[in-house]
């Protein structure tokens, strides 16, 4: 069975994330953010959400640890920081209902809900410029980078919660980060 790790930034919504995997069938469980990547036997990672990149522990670490990685907004944050972009207070702020555009039908992350989804998303904070190796695969109205893929390291990030009840097709990026784990 696909073994998923959720690692715990704090975030509100963290819990959400490991049911979502769970009611996938997948086995999942929730860890510490200051549990080094050598202590976990996975085949994929997600990088929670939280308040604070202040918080993020050993979250950077999972980078390396070659298995998949789905970043969810602070989770995406941190890999766009870690690996040369740049991360900045977003002009919109707080949650908010938002429709995003899917650029990249051919994403394996998010292609399957092009041309556009219904999203809950935080942009308090968000990415301002790609990693090298990144291809944007999302953007909104209020934000330029809503998600974005590295499939030639499996690094995948999204701005928006697509574990909360708000986001329309949520479970399909799940899905389809469970996908990109089996595959490899």
């Amino acid at each position: 069975m696909t073994k998923i790790v959720v690692v715990d930034n704090h975030g509100q919504f963290t819990h959400l994330e490991r049911r979502a995997l769970r009611d996938l069938g997948v086995d999942t469980e929730l860890i510490d953010n200051e549990t080094p990547p050598a202590d976990v036997d996975a085949d994929g990672v997600v990088l929670s959400g939280g308040p604070d990149m202040d918080r993020i522990g050993e979250s950077p670490a999972y980078l390396e640890a070659d298995v998949p990685v789905l970043g969810i907004c602070l989770g995406m944050q941190l890999i766009a920081a870690e690996l040369g972009g740049s991360v900045g207070s977003g002009e919109y702020g707080g949650y908010a209902d938002v429709t995003v555009d899917i650029v990249d039908e051919d994403d394996p992350l998010t292609g399957s809900l092009h041309p556009e989804t219904r999203v809950w998303a935080s942009h308090a904070d968000e990415v301002t410029e790609l990693p090298a190796g990144f291809e944007l695969t999302a953007k909104s109205d209020v934000c330029n980078v809503e998600a974005m893929s590295d499939t030639d390291r499996d690094l995948y990030g999204v701005q928006w919660h697509p574990e909360v009840a708000h986001t329309e097709e949520g479970d399909e990026i799940f899905e389809n980060f469970l996908a990109i784990c089996e595959s490899r």
